[in-house]
């Protein structure tokens, strides 16, 4: 089994930064690739943006140069970086990773179960 966990959220002013971490544990054979999803009250589940293996990223367009994803594949951690957060970054904050067990399996996405990110003044 894997297990995919956030962590990291909170209550932010608007224009303060702040860092999401999601760790990945369990029976790992290859992490493909890892993103971050958000969704807020009364809407629908959004892509934040996602990093392959090998580092290339793909963002929601109106979060390029606020928002960075990025990945230590030692750690099999993923992270979001957020800057100038606004009120309507509010929403839970889902990271979801692409995963192979072993090297004969199809790999399965895993996801965890998200961090509460408010920002409020």
């Amino acid at each position: 089994q894997v297990q995919v966990a956030e962590s990291g959220g909170g209550l932010m002013q608007p224009g303060e930064s702040l860092r999401l971490s999601c760790q990945v544990s369990g029976n790992i054979y290859v992490i493909y690739t890892m993103g971050w999803y958000r969704q807020a009250p009364g809407k629908e589940r959004e892509l934040v943006g996602v990093v392959t293996s090998v580092g290339t990223t793909n963002y929601e367009e109106s979060l390029k140069g606020r928002f960075t994803v990025s990945r230590d594949n030692a750690k099999n951690t993923l992270y979001l970086q957020m800057n100038r957060l606004k009120p309507e970054d509010t929403a839970v904050y889902y990271c979801a990773a692409y995963v192979s067990e072993t090297p004969h399996s199809r790999a399965q996405h895993y996801w965890g179960r998200g961090t509460q990110v408010t920002v409020s003044s």
